[in-house]
């Protein structure tokens, strides 16, 4: 399968790229940062009942994230749409992420008991269907948009600061709108979750209006050379793509651990949401900085290096911020702005992964002479989720094993103690195992970057 290049990288594209994860974070992040606490607090479910229901989501993602990149590819390979092999897909599935996402919201307030846990099932699931359709071809965008390291470091930047807007402004205005109407009424939540959704709704139409496909597959491949069960071929030969999968998983049970016990311990040990919003806004100059130095950094530095010492100096503050909590009575404001920096420092990861996930495809074609951007970045995606179900499992499973009580005025001493872990120590362990990934277990060296410039090249020359 051969590609090449047409026109050139541009600032439309760039912001166009940048729109992508910012309208699919605005419905995405609640899941992590109130998406459990509404279901506890707000519907009534049991966290152990959620524990369950968790895994079970996971499980129809762990089918349905590696089918729809492998169906992706096969689509295109049957048919070579002229609109590209991804941006026909962010259309259709634009609409259907939002009137899902108002569903998930909305509906299950008005009902109780097995009709409840009926509707936040199905809703849950089809949610996560549409944001998979969207997900996967904006992700895999990044590939078929540039054409060299230089072009992917831009583009993960783009990401980057979509990802932060798209994770900070439902992350602050939620927990405000929640404490407005009380964080276990349904009505913040409700209107916090319709909200994001119509926002993300016309940011993710910007997205496919303002990218553009420039890496073009060439007509010969076939459907038949694309196979659900190639993946399998991938995650044995490529090694670098395997270090991303344990990087993904690592990285996202930080993330949503973090997030999604947050809200518990600013509820139940500082007795007030608000001050997420507050640590969050301290520490967001922080984020913005970052989203500016990364880029010149791993022009200098490279991707893997940069992304290396962000996760190690990430994993060391969060551990140095769990020490002053055993010595000292950390308040609410210092504890949000040390954790939103040492969590900061290990999401730049999560900001320039794209470029490595690009660098993976292109090693895979390097090695089989097969470009299947939906069915890698689908497998990859799938190990995200893994990691989200592990952190919000860890989450709701916790809330029992620390002795939680919900609507409780004063929790225990061994109940804060416990929050105090989950937020801090934990995430500590899952950013160093997602440094240890990129340390040892990530394999494209220099030379074999110079091997895939030539084989490259050798092609190129080969089609003229």
């Amino acid at each position: 399968m051969k590609a090449t290049a047409k026109n050139g990288l541009n600032r439309k594209h760039w912001f166009g790229y940048m729109f992508g994860d910012w309208g699919g974070c605005m419905t995405f992040a609640l899941m992590a940062s109130i998406f459990s606490i509404y279901c506890t607090n707000v519907l009534g479910i049991d966290p152990t009942v959620m524990g369950v229901l968790t895994v079970v989501w996971t499980i129809w993602d762990a089918v349905n994230d590696p089918m729809m990149g492998a169906l992706m590819d096969k689509a295109f390979a049957r048919r070579q749409n002229k609109r590209g092999k991804f941006r026909p897909w962010l259309l259709r599935a634009t609409p259907l992420l939002a009137v899902t996402a108002i569903a998930l919201w909305t509906v299950p307030t008005f009902l109780e008991g097995i009709p409840l846990l009926v509707a936040l099932f199905s809703f849950k699931i089809l949610y996560e269907g549409a944001y998979t359709m969207f997900n996967i071809p904006m992700g895999s965008l990044l590939s078929a948009m540039s054409t060299n390291d230089a072009e992917r470091a831009s583009l993960s930047s783009a990401r980057g600061v979509g990802s932060m807007l798209g994770n900070m402004i439902p992350g602050m205005v939620g927990p405000v709108i929640i404490g407005m109407f009380g964080e276990n009424t349904s009505t913040g939540y409700t209107i916090t979750g319709v909200a994001c959704a119509i926002v993300g709704f016309v940011i993710c139409l910007l997205h496919y209006v303002f990218t553009e496909e420039r890496t073009v597959v060439a007509a010969e491949a076939k459907p038949d050379d694309i196979k659900v069960s190639d993946i399998f071929t991938v995650l044995k030969e490529n090694r670098a793509f395997v270090a991303l999968c344990i990087h993904g998983i690592c990285i996202c049970t930080m993330q949503y651990l973090t997030d999604n016990i947050s809200m518990y311990m600013y509820s139940a040990v500082y007795n007030d949401v608000t001050y997420k919003t507050l640590a969050a806004a301290l520490s967001a100059p922080f984020m913005a900085g970052a989203m500016i130095l990364v880029p010149f950094l791993c022009r200098k530095m490279g991707l893997e290096k940069v992304i290396r010492i962000s996760l190690l100096i990430g994993g060391a503050i969060c551990t140095a911020l769990f020490a002053m909590h055993l010595v000292m009575d950390v308040g609410p404001l210092v504890h949000g702005v040390i954790l939103g920096i040492g969590t900061g420092f290990a999401m730049v990861s999560i900001q320039m992964q794209w470029g490595l996930v690009g660098e993976a495809i292109d090693y895979n074609e390097f090695l089989t002479g097969k470009r299947t951007e939906g069915s890698i970045y689908g497998t990859f995606n799938l190990s995200r989720r893994i990691g989200q179900t592990v952190g919000l499992g860890i989450s709701f499973f916790a809330l029992d094993w620390v002795g939680y009580v919900p609507k409780l005025d004063v929790q225990s001493a061994a109940t804060i103690f416990g929050f105090k872990i989950l937020c801090v120590l934990v995430p500590a362990v899952f950013i160093l195992g997602s440094w240890a990934a990129f340390r040892f277990v990530w394999n494209i060296t220099p030379a074999i970057r110079a091997k895939m410039a030539e084989a490259k090249a050798d092609a190129a020359e080969t089609d003229r």
